[in-house]
């Protein structure tokens, strides 16, 4: 245990220093700009990718704006088990996303995939829909980055090949784009979160 205790923690110091973490402040001023115009931002993930993207959702709605009156408008797509299975025996598991971003997003709105792999054939879907809605998109990714580092506007890709390390690189982003919100919120001018 020891042992492994050491290489994870190498390896997570090291995928912290790749060139993915210079795309975040993309993401922090997307953010604030959904906040501040009102707009919709949506995450969507499978398995931990999924967990995780009900914890971001909670984050963002509440926390950023804990100390400000309002958080962010936002939702996680995979929160909704009635909904997800519904779509997955009605019409397909690839379209629990797209549907959901079918009926509700609109232009201008953000679309925030997280996938290890990024291949799974439902974030797929959801980006494919979420840029011929007019959506800015991201995708927090892993390995390769996959399909979806091909689709995303804004992809943040880190090329590691450990889906442990991807998930909790997606919460690490997350996090710090709820710090930066933290500091910066719609009461004040927003410091440029690339020049932070």
């Amino acid at each position: 245990m020891r042992d492994l205790i050491g290489r994870y923690r190498e390896a997570f110091h090291a995928a912290l220093g790749l060139e993915a973490m210079d795309a975040v402040p993309t993401l922090g001023e997307a953010l604030r700009e959904s906040w501040r115009t009102g707009r919709t931002i949506y995450l969507c993930g499978n398995g931990g990718s999924a967990g995780n993207a009900n914890h971001l959702a909670n984050d963002f709605l509440y926390g950023a704006g804990v100390t400000h009156g309002v958080g962010l408008k936002v939702e996680s797509l995979s929160a909704n088990p009635a909904v997800l299975t519904c779509l997955a025996n009605d019409i397909g598991y690839e379209n629990v996303y797209a549907e959901q971003l079918r009926v509700k997003a609109e232009p201008g709105d953000v679309l925030i995939v997280l996938s290890g792999s990024g291949n799974s054939p439902n974030v797929v879907k959801a980006l494919e829909i979420g840029a011929a809605k007019g959506m800015t998109t991201f995708a927090i990714l892993g390995f390769s980055g996959g399909k979806c580092k091909q689709l995303a506007q804004h992809p943040i890709h880190f090329a590691v090949d450990d889906m442990q390390i991807a998930e909790d690189l997606q919460m690490v982003v997350g996090h710090i784009c709820m710090q930066w919100l933290c500091a910066n919120p719609l009461s004040q001018p927003a410091t440029s979160a690339a020049a932070e």
